[in-house]
């Protein structure tokens, strides 16, 4: 029995993304340069470390002493 409807042996979620290259990180780029290295993710912020430093403060975070 053969079936049209089934995506038996993909990768691909249901958003359409590939679930290997979201598991390993690799799609995400920072937002401001895109880089791929030094990745601040939580709270889905997406900018590379150093864009975060320059942009942080106009964000609303702020540095304790």
């Amino acid at each position: 029995m053969k079936h049209s409807d089934t995506t038996e042996g993909s990768n691909a979620s249901n958003d359409g993304t590939d679930v290997n290259s979201r598991r390993t990180g690799d799609q995400r780029a920072c937002r401001d340069t895109g880089r791929k290295q030094g990745l601040i993710g939580k709270y889905d912020i997406w900018l590379c470390r150093q864009s975060f430093r320059e942009m942080a403060r106009d964000m609303g975070f702020r540095k304790y002493d």
